[in-house]
């Protein structure tokens, strides 16, 4: 297959390059940031790229704004995005259109030769290929997310009113509410949200969490 190489690593670029021209296929550019994969693709696109979650200049999300950009305007050209570490937000991203010739592997995958080939071809079929780990780390976020969907509104309310660091007071007063009403909403929360009960847990603590990281 024709690909394109997008990692900001010289090390790394080339031997992915070495290692897919000894497999046969046609490495028709080797880049080092997000510009120039996107010029490289747009000058002749290739069957699949792939490109790496952080690139130049700030090494934060460079590398997945170009696959995103690169599914709306080359959707016939698969992406293969590779990351250090699960990166649960910019999965979700890559994954929340079209999921047809994309996938998402850590980089030690690439480690193991055949899955990382394997990847590639089914990408290029047209196929979603995920890392485990990924699948893993997106699953256990949905469960999250679906535990905050079973809270009540006023249940939410109160979860909001928490993770501003109000205390049950404070909130009674802004919901003209009793003390207590606020306790038996803020309990039902800890419930649903599956948080433990031991001496060792602030559960307060450990909702106000759950709903920022949500």
């Amino acid at each position: 297959m024709r690909l394109i190489i997008a990692e900001d690593s010289a090390l790394l670029r080339a031997g992915l390059a070495r290692l897919l021209a000894d497999e046969g296929h046609h490495v028709i550019a080797e880049v080092g940031d997000a510009d120039a994969l996107l010029a490289a693709v747009t000058a002749d696109p290739p069957d699949v790229t792939v490109v790496d979650v952080r690139m130049p200049p700030t090494h934060t999300d460079e590398g997945l704004r170009a696959a995103l950009h690169l599914r709306e305007h080359h959707p016939h050209v698969g992406v293969l995005v590779l990351s250090q570490y699960v990166e649960q937000r910019y999965a979700a991203q890559l994954l929340a259109a079209d999921t047809r010739g994309v996938g998402y592997l850590l980089k030690d995958r690439v480690a193991h030769v055949e899955e990382f080939l394997t990847a590639l071809e089914q990408v290029r079929a047209g196929a979603t290929v995920l890392d485990p780990e990924v699948v893993r780390r997106l699953l256990a976020r949905t469960r999250r997310t679906d535990d905050l969907e079973r809270l009540t509104d006023r249940e939410r309310t109160v979860l909001t009113l928490m993770a501003q660091g109000r205390t049950n007071t404070a909130i009674a007063q802004q919901l003209f509410i009793s003390r207590s009403a606020v306790e038996k909403h803020a309990n039902a929360v800890f419930d649903k949200l599956r948080l433990p009960r031991d001496d060792a847990t602030n559960r307060r603590v450990l909702a106000a969490l759950r709903f920022l990281n949500s």
